[in-house]
Order: C-alpha cells, then structure tokens, then sequence
C-alpha cells in the first residue's frame, strides 16, 4: 500500500485546484476510473427482454421493474426478496452501466420526460408479465398555478396531452396508469408528504385509488429494517384490485457504524492501491453479523480483498482540525483559526461519525464535499466501501465512473435491505390477498356528507363567509364553552371584516373581559388594525401566514375555510391541529396523534380527505368529527359517521364482548 497523490481518468497525476484557489481549496480525487461489463445475461433491446422475461417466468420466478433505479439498491433489494428484476431505467449513466453489470435483463439510460419513453415502457412492462413496479421518481416543487393545473385536471378527471412533458413523478404515474401492474412500490424523501397541501402525494393517492390500488404510505426509519443510518424515506406500496398491504416487521436491533464498518482495514486519506480500478485493500475478514452479510457473494479469489476502499486525501489543516474532534464536537468548537466557513451558518460543517450510533444520513452531496462523515477513530473521511457498507451494499458490489460517481451513486441509493424487507411483505401481502378496509375516496365522501348536515355545528366558523371572521372566532373561542360559543359567534359573524370589528372595538374588549378572554380579545383588536391597513393580505396565502400576530394554524384554518378564488386555485393545507390526529389514530389504530405527528400523522389525515371534490368539506368535517363526538374523553361512537369503518371503534367493541 502507499499514498498517492490525486489522479486523472487516465492515472496520472493530477493538478491540485488549490493551486489555483488558494488556501481554501479542495483536493478534487479524479481516479480510478470504474470501468464494468454488461452481467452475462444482459440484453441489449425490447425483444431481448421479453425473451429473458418468458424465460424467467417458466421458471416461476416473479418478474419487477424498477424506474429512476440508480446503481440498483432498490433492484438488489428485491432480488434479495425473490424477484427477478427484468427491466431498469435511470438517466444518469454511470448508474445504468453499474446496474447493467449487476443485474440481467434491460438496463438502459431513457428520459422518462419523454412521452414516448413513457408508452414503450409501459408496453414493455406489460408485455413482459412485471408484477411488481418499483422507483422514485424526482419531485419537483410546485408553483400555485401549477397545482391549480393539475387539482382541475384530477377533479375532472381530465388527462394531459401525450405531447406534454411531465414532470417525473407523473410520469410514474402514467406508466401505471398504461401497464396496471398488480403492485406499485415507491420510495422517495419525507419532503414529498412534509409540504402544507402534501399535494403530490394525496394526487398520486387519488389517482392510484381510482385505478383500482389499494394504497398504504408511511415515512420509515431505515434504521429499523437493519440499516445502519438516520435516514426516512417515504414509502409507498399500492397494490390492485383492492388488495391489503401490512407492513413488514421492524428489527429489534440497531446496527452500529463500527458494527457496519469496524472490520475494515486502516487506510490514510487518499490512500490508492496499486493496479487502480481493480487495485485493494488486504482484508482480515467480518466479525459482526451485518459485515457477514456484506461478504456474502464475494468471490473466492477476493475473501481476503476490499475493492474500492479510497476516500479523498486530507488538506494538512483539515487534519489537525479531525485530530481534535470526537462524536461531540461541533464545527464551532474548533479554535477560530481552523475554520474556513462561517460557524454561525455551519455549525456542524463537519461531523465525526459515532462508531456506537447511527451514522447521518448518507446523501448524494457526499461526493462534494466528505466533511460530514469522518471516520469515527481515523482522521479522514469515509471510504466509498465504507459509505456503501452504511447503505447496506455488500463488498461485492462496484460502482461504474470515479469516486465522486461513485459516491453520488451511493447517496441516491434505497437501501437494498429495506427494499428487501419492503419486497418480501409486498410477496406476502399478494399471497394472503386480503381486502383492504376502505380507501380515502370513501372516508372523505362520508365526512363531506356528514359536515354538509344541517344538525352538525359544533364549531360554526367553519362555516363562515371570510377569512376574518374565522381569524377572529378562532382566536376569542377556541375551547370555549359551547354556550358561550353560540351567544359570542352571533356577534363576531356580523364583523365579516377587519374594518367593522374596528368599528365594534369597545364591544370586542367588553365581550372579551365578560367570557374572562381579555387578552384574546386585545389580540383580535390588534389584528384587525394590521390588516385593515393591507387588506390584500386576507386574499393572499403566503401574505396571511405572515402577519404578525397571527399564529400560523389560525392563519392555515381560514385558509381551509375560506378558499380565495375558485375551488381548483386555492390552498387545502392538512391540518394536524384542533383534534383531528385524534381522530386519525382512533380510526387508523396506529398512535400518531402521539407519535411521528408531522409526518405519519399528517399522512392519515391526509388519507381520510383525500384531494378530490370533497376534500376540503371533508376535512372540515374532521375537524368538527373531533370537537364534537371524537371526544378526548367517551366519544360518541355510535352517532360517528365513520364506526362502520374506524379501528378504534372496532377494538372497543372487542373489549366489550
């Protein structure tokens, strides 16, 4: 072994960039270069795969795709988990050449913006008798004029043009829609389902339930399936003809950095083995469990190798700031004349790994910049063996390019042992094809029928005719006595705006001290000086989220009451407030108004509205289902319009006989 400098494509050396920057220069790492063949069993076209595929059916196995797949983590995965993966598509091209090497079938590097690309994969996934889709496609942000597009276009069940070019996750969508796989698994970042309206998840729910999917999504701590990391990932699995999915089991084990990685040989930053690509490391052998399980598939001839174990070198400065760090240290511990970066904006710049916790989440960024992942006992950053150990790749495994390729393919990875588990429950879930309880469709359409009843009004400001009004009743009666409730919103529905409850100010505070909520009202009065003087805030999302004063779950409520424009214009944000994850534990059976309540809370009351016509009169419903019978304390069960369906009510009636 020995220290190398950096070198190019070709291995030779190359020209250090901090020549040209300055101190604060990078060392770039720009070799060995990976180069990989074809797998023996890849194909070359469409006709290629359906001959592959009617040959790996006669054998039983189960056939998958899977869509934006990288370097094939979520691929390897469902291998793992007893299917054949027969068809990739990525668009990033040292990603398709290492799956191709990895994996048989088609590998091939489409555009699935591309109309075109979208009909002959979904042909070929027909065709090829695909049971399972897997992927995770790319989600764009959206501007309000877009969503407002695309909410018409659902709720009147209008298709787009085959000539438009759609964004990813629609595409998705498309290639279901075309090839009606019996099951869909899609894995993508927690932010999917963390915006206000959760708009591209509660479309692609509506549009996968009205193709005939049963549909299930939660935000899973990979570290519960084995993976040794804080890493969510927001998975969703829809299977047809209405078909339940449960959940895989969670593991009773956390694996550890040094569980993932300790057995891994000693090397110095920018360490390169002689004979490049196909150079190693000398390996002593696993002695965890999980590093068993990472030489599993290794070939003979390499049980005592460790291919791509290399990482960048280390700037001389780096190295004494590495030297005083633990686990605990902050960037902004170290003394001033070692950083580079400003410690108020980049407190955590760098990060030395915990060797007995979880690393952080392994991101694509790591082929930038390494700082957030040192070694956790040597004074460098992670090797790509050792990053790909943390995703659950095993040893086996190489990755098509450079090392930066190779990190960014690790960093865009599923974790191919939670896409197993994943897999295997989707196998089982299809064998055992038992009915799923309801879908969102059902539950928003009694909910938005029970609140359009006359004799519902437990909170009538979620029928009021402005903003302001809402604003004001919110802010003076929330958790009032439903007496003073009825006698104080007579009055408060008669100042439709800013300007009259101004008018009525005296009132307002003598209203206020005689129901003991003085300072509520003062609050009210002040906000209603605030706006009166920019009135177009009331008309304007963002703007009335900003007021000051005004808290943003009040501001989000007479959002969701008061549309401004039309229906398909304005905001729905899912409200976790006033109730309603109450509401959505009791009837799903699962704690989320107690546990995960941002993300898996928000994704069940997401299911209960739904995004079609009845959303917002269904959410409303909730929202008055829970201050009305979903009591905290003895709900009214009986007179729910959701017992035939709710969990909770199921269990009680359990308990009673």
């Amino acid at each position: 072994m020995h220290v190398n400098d950096a070198v190019d494509n070709e291995g030779r050396p190359a020209r250090d960039p901090s020549a040209r920057r300055g101190a604060y220069g990078v060392r770039l790492v720009r070799g060995p270069f990976v180069q990989l063949p074809p797998h023996t069993d890849a194909c070359e076209n469409d006709e290629g795969l359906l001959r592959y595929a009617e040959q790996a059916r006669a054998r039983g196995e189960r056939l998958a795709a899977d869509l934006f797949s990288g370097a094939g983590g979520l691929s390897l995965g469902l291998e793992k988990a007893g299917y054949r993966v027969v068809l990739a598509v990525d668009h990033y091209p040292e990603a398709v050449e290492t799956h191709r090497h990895h994996h048989a079938g088609l590998s091939v590097d489409w555009d699935l913006g591309d109309p075109d690309r979208i009909r002959q994969v979904a042909e070929v996934i027909r065709a090829a008798g695909v049971e399972l889709l897997a992927g995770g496609p790319p989600c764009q942000p959206f501007s309000k004029a877009g969503r407002s597009i695309i909410r018409h276009k659902v709720r009147h069940g209008l298709r787009d043009p085959y000539d438009e070019r759609r964004d990813l996750w629609r595409s998705f969508l498309e290639v279901i829609k075309l090839a009606r796989p019996p099951a869909v698994l899609m894995e993508n970042v927690p932010d999917m389902a963390l915006d206000k309206e959760m708009f591209i998840l509660r479309t692609m729910v509506h549009e996968l339930e009205a193709l005939g999917y049963a549909v299930e999504e939660k935000v899973v701590d990979t570290f519960r399936y084995g993976v040794p990391q804080f890493r969510q990932r927001l998975i969703l699995v829809a299977l047809h003809d209405g078909v339940s999915f449960d959940w895989p089991a969670e593991q009773p084990d956390r694996v550890s950095v040094w569980n993932a990685i300790g057995d891994l040989p000693e090397v110095e930053g920018g360490w390169r083995p002689d004979g490049g690509a196909e150079g190693w490391a000398e390996y002593g052998g696993p002695v965890s469990e999980f590093q068993q399980r990472m030489r599993e598939g290794v070939a003979t001839d390499d049980a005592m190798k460790v291919f791509d174990h290399i990482t960048r070198p280390v700037r001389d400065d780096d190295m004494r700031a590495f030297e005083l760090m633990d686990a605990r240290t902050r960037y902004s511990d170290l003394p001033d004349e070692m950083k580079r970066y400003r410690d108020d904006i980049f407190d955590d710049k760098y990060k030395r790994l915990d060797e007995n916790d979880l690393s952080r989440t392994i991101t694509a960024h790591i082929a930038k910049d390494g700082y957030w992942y040192i070694h956790p006992r040597q004074n460098r950053t992670i090797t790509v063996r050792e990053a790909a150990r943390l995703q659950t790749f095993p040893d086996g495994f190489r990755f098509a390019g450079p090392p930066s390729a190779a990190f960014k393919q690790i960093g865009n990875a599923v974790p191919p042992v939670l896409g197993e588990h994943l897999a295997r429950a989707v196998r089982a879930s299809l064998q055992t094809h038992a009915p799923a309880h309801t879908n969102t469709r059902e539950v928003a359409d009694t909910l938005a029928r029970w609140f359009d009843a006359e004799y519902v009004s437990g909170i009538p400001w979620l029928r009021a005719d402005t903003r302001w009004q809402v604003i004001q009743a919110e802010i003076l009666l929330d958790r009032a006595h439903p007496d003073v409730t009825k006698q104080v919103w007579k009055l408060l529905e008669t100042w439709r705006q800013p300007q009259d409850t101004l008018a009525k100010e005296d009132n307002l505070r003598l209203t206020g001290g005689f129901i003991s909520r003085a300072g509520r009202a003062g609050t009210v009065a002040e906000l209603a000086r605030t706006l009166a003087d920019t009135p177009a805030a009331l008309r304007d999302d963002d703007a009335l989220r900003r007021i000051p004063g005004l808290n943003e779950s009040v501001a989000d409520l007479a959002i969701l009451v008061v549309p401004a424009g039309t229906e398909d214009d304005s905001e729905e944000p899912v409200l976790v407030t006033k109730g309603v994850l109450r509401v959505a534990a009791r009837f799903s059976g699962h704690p989320v108004d107690r546990k995960n309540r941002l993300t898996d809370g928000r994704l069940e009351v997401a299911r209960m509205i739904g995004i079609d016509t009845d959303a917002r009169r269904a959410h409303l419903g909730l929202i008055e289902l829970a201050n009305t019978l979903c009591r905290p304390v003895e709900p009214a069960c009986h007179v729910c319009p959701l017992l035939k369906k709710c969990a909770g009510a199921r269990t009680q009636s359990q308990q009673l006989f």
